[in-house]
């Protein structure tokens, strides 16, 4: 298994993990690495370099930091990706708890909004006339843009 640091067009990092190099040519050849986070198949591989321990060198004590005094350590990795794993726990999070009403949605929105049908939590597109006459009635919509390998049914 051949773990690849990978980052798209737009500068979303994340791993892919292949069967070899050639497999991860092949997939890239044909389009099919995408950034989980925006769709993006325009990806570059990163330099990585395998970190073996060979030495019998200790791992650092997390107990110990170079901060300075009163200071907390230094967030590890770059905040980006702590950014972009939250993102996705919460887009996660809004497809396990919303139903997809597809291109229905600003009937549905007022629907549930006038109370002709029971309230819960849904999802859909609409347009930005849409979106601006929901919020004219008084009804909240957030534009939330979904990466395209989410689009599909969600397990």
């Amino acid at each position: 298994m051949k773990v690849l640091n990978l980052r798209c067009e737009t500068g979303h990092g994340f791993e892919g993990w292949f069967a070899s190099e050639d497999d991860f040519q092949v997939q890239c050849a044909r389009d099919g690495v995408a950034c989980p986070l925006c769709g993006d198949a325009r990806i570059t591989r990163l330099p990585s370099a395998p970190r073996l321990n060979l030495s019998g060198a200790r791992a650092p004590d997390p107990t110990t930091s170079s901060a300075p005094a009163g200071h907390p350590p230094a967030p590890s990795g770059p905040p980006s990706l702590a950014m972009q794993a939250q993102w996705m726990k919460a887009v996660h999070r809004v497809l396990q708890n919303t139903e997809d009403v597809g291109e229905r949605f600003p009937e549905e929105a007022r629907r549930i909004h006038y109370g002709e049908t029971a309230h819960r939590g849904i999802r859909g597109q609409a347009s930005a006339q849409d979106r601006a006459a929901l919020a004219d009635e008084g009804i909240e919509v957030l534009p939330l843009p979904l990466p395209a390998g989410l689009t599909g049914p969600t397990h």
